[in-house]
C-alpha cells in the first residue's frame, strides 16, 4: 500500500502549503482538501472512495469540485464514508442546490455521481487488501480518525483533535502500528485558543503521546502556515527523544 501525503496543512498560501488530503493507492482519499486540487483529472476519476473526517472547510473544499469535474467520467458513484453528523452537514450545508448541486441526485437519482455511507466509531471497511477503521476523535464538530491497514503495517491519522483517552485506547489496539500522523495546530503560547478550538499545542502533544503504548515513527500535521516553525521547534524541545517530525505535501509512505 502507497499513501501520499496531498495537503497537511493549517492553511493556505505559496506553492506547498494544502490543507489535508491523503491518497491511498490512487483509489482512495483520506479527507478532501485543497491539496486535491493538484491532482489530474486522470488520477481524480480513478477515486472511488472519500473518508472523511469532519466537516470542516479545509478538510472537505476539493469534494465538490471534484464530484463535478469526474462524474461523467465515471462508471459508478464516488462513494463519501463518514459520520451521520457529518453526512448531515454534507448534505444540508453543502450539496444543497445553493451551495452545490446536489449529485446525489445528478444525473438521476438511480444512476448518482455521489452516493454517501455512514460511519460509527470502530467500524472496519474492508476494500481489497486494505482496511480502513474508523478511530474516536475529539473536536469542535464531530469528527473522527481513521486508522489505515494493509499486511505491511498500519498508519493511524488523528484528523482534527484535542485530548483525547479513546483515541489512544483505539489506537493501542492496532496491530502493527507503524507510523502515527497527529495534529498539532498551534504553538504553546496558543495554548489557550488550541483548547478553545479543540485543537492540539506541542504541550498537550507531549501529555497525548504519553498515552501511545507502541513504538511508531510520529508525523506531525495540521500546522498553521504563520507559526509552524515555533511550533516544531517547540516540539523538538519537549519531545526529540521521540523525533516527531513535520509532514510535509507528497510524502509517500509504503508498507
Amino acid at each position: 500500500m502507497r499513501i501520499r501525503v496531498l495537503g497537511c496543512s493549517g492553511g493556505i498560501g505559496g506553492a506547498n502549503l494544502r490543507t489535508t488530503s491523503l491518497l491511498v493507492d490512487n483509489d482512495i482519499l483520506i479527507d478532501a482538501g485543497t491539496g486535491v486540487g493538484d491532482l489530474s483529472i486522470a488520477e481524480l476519476s480513478r477515486i472511488d472512495h472519500v473518508f472523511v473526517t469532519h466537516s470542516h472547510l479545509d478538510h472537505i473544499a476539493c469534494l465538490p469540485l471534484m464530484v463535478d469535474t469526474v462524474g461523467e467520467l465515471r462508471d459508478k458513484p464516488l462513494t463519501v464514508w463518514t459520520t451521520g453528523p457529518t453526512l448531515e452537514v454534507l448534505r444540508r450545508h453543502i450539496f444543497n442546490w445553493s451551495i452545490w448541486p446536489d449529485f446525489t441526485e445528478i444525473p438521476s437519482a438511480e444512476k448518482p455521481f455521489l452516493r454517501f455511507r455512514e460511519l460509527r466509531v470502530g467500524d472496519e471497511i474492508e476494500l481489497g487488501d486494505r482496511a480502513i477503521r474508523v478511530l474516536p476523535a475529539q473536536h469542535t464538530v464531530p469528527a473522527v480518525g481513521y486508522a489505515v491497514r494493509s499486511a505491511g503495517g498500519t498508519l493511524a491519522f488523528s484528523g482534527d483533535t484535542t485530548v483525547c483517552d479513546e483515541f489512544w485506547s483505539a489506537v493501542n489496539a492496532l496491530p502493527d502500528l507503524r507510523y502515527l500522523i497527529i495534529e498539532t495546530a498551534f504553538p504553546d503560547r496558543d495554548r489557550q485558543l488550541a483548547v478553545m478550538s479543540r485543537h492540539l499545542c506541542p504541550d498537550m502533544l507531549a501529555s497525548e503521546l504519553q498515552k501511545l503504548e507502541h513504538p511508531a515513527e510520529i508525523y506531525i500535521t495540521h500546522l498553521k502556515p504563520s507559526q509552524m516553525i515555533m511550533t516544531m521547534r517547540e516540539i523538538a524541545e519537549t519531545l526529540g527523544a521521540l523525533q516527531p517530525r513535520m509532514l510535509r505535501n507528497n510524502h509517500v509512505f509504503d508498507f
